[in-house]
């Protein structure tokens, strides 16, 4: 067996120096949307911006522009845009723009706000996946 490669000063190198990469695997398996239980996504419109990490710091006065969606970790951007426009009028305007954010809690407990995609309407990438934002 080879003795295992060391840096100057003797202390071995970190495993990705060690050999070629464990071989990747894909992120997450293609949901089966027959068998698996939706998941439930809270989507806050507002036209003209995001709203802000204050306005969701009290648990149960989150804004009211509150739309439900039930859907998959494997849906697209493209298919939560075609749901917010069953909804939204001003969604299904001709120029649109959606942009979608994450707003969650870090590890302190403060909330976060973090934009995912900004993008006109018509260009929005079928692509994208929520669990790979």
């Amino acid at each position: 067996m080879a003795e295992a490669q060391k840096r100057q000063g003797g202390r071995p190198l970190p495993p990705s120096a060690r050999g070629p990469p464990h071989p990747l695997r894909p992120r997450f398996e293609p949901v089966d949307r027959e068998k698996t239980c939706p998941l439930l996504l809270r989507v806050f419109t507002k036209i003209g911006g995001h709203h802000t990490k204050e306005d969701f710091a009290v648990r149960g006065k989150e804004p009211k522009d509150e739309v439900q969606i039930y859907t998959w970790k494997d849906a697209t951007l493209r298919e939560l845009t075609d749901l917010v426009k069953e909804v939204s009028q001003a969604a299904r305007k001709r120029d649109a723009r959606l942009s979608f954010a994450f707003v969650y809690p870090d590890k302190n407990g403060r909330f976060v706000v973090r934009e995912v995609s900004l993008s006109l309407f018509l260009s929005l990438s079928p692509c994208k996946y929520i669990y790979t934002l």
